[in-house]
């Protein structure tokens, strides 16, 4: 019975843990000024916390453009990660993928590139026909990967989003929002910071593998903040004539990212104003701190039945708190663990989670794991135990 209790909290532990990630994104300060955007909907969020800096209209389901490429790039990432292709891999492009019009590279049909160039022409050229290709290579086709995409918005807490196609072309119900594409590009950038060798790449080439012969083909970074802003490290512009012009721009400064989004900006120019107007406010008004390094020994758990009678409790990472510029603060800590584990206990079991308080309100934790294995105790130790009480 015993057993069971812990499991359970075990498993409620487990579930809180799994919810930080959508819990620290909603986390919001207000808006210390008006900064007069003219983009119809916009959102400043730090990457490591997922907080939110700065918000308008930012739930607004809108069309994204090119900014879609975002999810795109997601999912071709995860998918190498998950050994489902090399970057080496060729990839074959079909009629259908060279049939895209807008943003492309001109891939012709049956032309062959590896993955690692089509992703790359993704990133930095926004093509519209390798975007639509590495979705048939991963998913068989693109109506199957786009069903992908919808999936992986949900898992992500995307509730403003519905994809229609993998590559941005205006289409009935293809939206988003500004708060929906930071948390795709937060868990890009966060997860994959590679990504970064193609996002701050001004220029590069591809070659043409065609019938006719090789032929090199030149790319350009769609994205200027890359050019303008100190410190850009990425992400995705975009424009249509029914989205106008929207634009994902990540950049970091002192060891803090944030991602800032305007969607529907009135013109090319004033996308990359407002964002780098967003991205100068958080750098002026925030900073971040460290908490405690991974492996910090915050306590000791009693074992039940191990050969040891308890178990060292250390942090399982560290994490970053976000703070006002100036703000003059009181940091604290709580710990929280469970009283007790059954033997046997692996390193790296959850025992509880450490909570960071700024005066006296939660603003982040950290899983607390045990830091080696406690073997279940053998009939001897036990004897041995028995007689050291008794004698």
């Amino acid at each position: 019975m015993k057993q069971k209790v812990w499991s359970a909290v075990l498993a409620l532990l487990f579930c809180m843990s799994c919810c930080l990630s959508v819990f620290a994104a909603e986390r919001q300060y207000e808006n210390l000024t008006d900064l007069g955007l003219s983009s119809q909907s916009a959102i400043l969020m730090e990457e490591d916390t997922g907080t939110i800096l700065y918000e308008q209209n930012s739930h607004e389901a809108l069309p994204p453009a090119s900014v879609t490429k975002v999810m795109t790039l997601l999912l071709i990432y995860e998918g190498e990660r998950d050994g489902a292709f090399d970057w080496t891999d060729t990839v074959q492009v079909s009629e259908h993928a060279a049939s895209m019009g807008g943003s492309q590279v001109f891939l012709e049909e049956g032309e062959t590139q590896t993955a690692a160039d089509m992703t790359k022409c993704i990133a930095i050229a926004s093509a519209n026909d390798a975007a639509v290709a590495m979705a048939e290579f991963l998913a068989g086709s693109e109506e199957a990967f786009v069903q992908k995409m919808n999936e992986r918005a949900k898992e992500l807490g995307m509730e403003d989003t519905h994809f229609v196609n993998a590559c941005g072309l205006d289409a009935d119900g293809h939206v988003t929002s500004a708060y929906d594409i930071a948390l795709m590009s937060r868990e890009l950038m966060k997860n994959f910071p590679e990504i970064q060798e193609y996002t701050t790449t001004w220029q590069d080439s591809i070659i043409h593998k065609t019938r006719r012969g090789e032929e090199t083909f030149g790319l350009t970074n769609t994205n200027k903040l890359i050019q303008w802003y100190d410190g850009a490290t990425g992400l995705k512009t975009g424009s249509t004539g029914n989205a106008l012009y929207c634009l994902s721009g990540t950049a970091e400064r002192d060891g803090m990212h944030l991602i800032a989004v305007v969607m529907a900006a009135p013109d090319f120019k004033v996308r990359f104003q407002e964002v780098m107007r967003l991205l100068d406010y958080g750098f002026a008004n925030y900073t971040l701190e460290k908490g405690r390094e991974k492996g910090y020994a915050v306590g000791e758990v009693a074992v039940d039945k191990g050969m040891e009678d308890t178990v060292t409790a250390v942090t399982a990472e560290e994490i970053s708190v976000l703070t006002p510029k100036g703000a003059d603060s009181k940091w604290e800590t709580r710990t929280e663990l469970l009283s007790a584990v059954e033997a046997p206990v692996q390193a790296g079991t959850k025992v509880g989670e450490l909570v960071y308080l700024r005066d006296g309100a939660e603003v982040g934790r950290a899983e607390v794991v045990t830091a080696e294995d406690v073997e279940k105790i053998n009939i001897d130790t036990m004897l041995r135990r028995m007689l050291d009480r008794w004698c």
